[in-house]
């Protein structure tokens, strides 16, 4: 009877210790730091500006560790936290993106287009098991021309500006349509709005500048956009700077009266700051019989404070020059520095 009891209670124990093993936790070895180092690219296939006319496979972004599919899968809608992280050009359609552990692969949905050079950008945000997030961008140009060409060098560069906020579009997606066939190169600006587009065709382009609102890296109806023609040759964009665009005009919201010669006018929407307005674009009538009101001037309130300002600076010395003590305690002012003599040219 004890022989069994003590057998019972080592096959007890024998199976608590199978059941710990079992569900052991696998851990670092204590003592070792964390793994705070984000996933780094490797390698990329193919090779960066490569010549591959016919080509049929797959870009590829190989990291040096397993990476996060993310939370959201990537369907060809573009809504995929992958999908969200890259940029194919020239083209504004969602492409195919595929998570392989340790890889991203990348092509068009229609497949590679002869005689066109390809841009696929993979942005910051990629994270790995551990929640740690790349904060690199790597691009791989390619070309599919069918005589050899070499990849092109040319560059565009400039800024964008939120034109209702007047500051910098931190993020905003850059646009640039290769005229006359109308293909689109894709780029998103930088924190502070500049952005860069390289190794993409010389010629004329269309460079719109856009406030992506609903961050799809495309330009859809209602955002807030500008555009600027490019000539061949020319690599400086310039600022764009983006508004709204509708079919609907300017409304009055609201006139104030500030005093007997000056009223303010809200309108519903921001105007082009270098719209001149003259005296004709307004008319006033004097109640309740509706006498016409000359009308001086039609300003924004900056311009028509500083106007303010020195029609009173100038009223003031004229009633200073008018009164009776003028003069006798007045300083002769001193005369001008010379201006400086331009150096001779060597």
């Amino acid at each position: 009877m004890i022989t069994r009891l003590a057998t019972r209670r080592a096959t007890r124990a024998a199976a608590a210790v199978l059941f710990l093993v079992a569900c052991a936790k696998i851990e670092p070895p204590p003592g070792a730091p964390p793994d705070i180092a984000p996933p780094l690219v490797l390698e990329v296939r193919p090779d960066s500006v490569a010549l591959l006319p016919g080509f049929d496979g797959e870009v590829e972004f190989i990291f040096d560790e397993v990476i996060s599919e993310g939370a959201t899968p990537n369907q060809g809608t573009g809504t995929g936290d992958l999908e969200r992280l890259i940029l194919l050009s020239p083209s504004e359609q969602v492409p195919q993106v595929r998570w392989k552990r340790n890889r991203i692969t990348v092509k068009p949905k229609g497949g590679w287009q002869p005689d066109r050079v390809y841009r696929i950008e993979l942005r910051p945000g990629v994270v790995d098991l551990r929640r740690n997030r790349s904060d690199t961008t790597v691009v791989v140009t390619l070309s599919t021309a069918a005589d050899g060409a070499a990849v092109p060098d040319h560059r565009l560069q400039g800024r964008v500006f939120d034109w209702t906020r007047g500051q910098a579009i931190p993020g905003g997606l850059v646009v640039a349509q290769l005229l006359p066939d109308s293909l689109a190169y894709r780029v998103i600006a930088d924190s502070t709005g500049r952005f860069s587009l390289t190794r993409i065709p010389d010629g004329t382009y269309v460079v719109f500048g856009v406030v992506d609102a609903n961050r799809n890296a495309r330009r859809d109806a209602r955002e807030m956009f500008d555009s600027l023609r490019v000539e061949p040759g020319r690599t400086d964009v310039g600022e764009i700077w983006a508004f709204p665009h509708d079919t609907i005009g300017p409304r009055i919201q609201n006139a104030v009266v500030l005093d007997s010669v000056r009223a303010t006018i809200t309108l519903s929407q921001f105007l082009d700051p270098e719209q001149q307005l003259d005296s004709t674009a307004a008319r006033v009538f004097r109640l309740p019989d509706s006498t016409p009101v000359v009308v001086r001037s039609v300003l924004p309130p900056a311009v028509s404070d500083s106007l303010e300002n020195l029609l009173r600076a100038a009223a003031d010395t004229v009633a200073q020059a008018d009164s009776p003590d003028a003069g006798q305690n007045d300083v002769a002012p001193s005369p001008p520095p010379p201006l400086p003599r331009p150096e001779p040219s060597p």
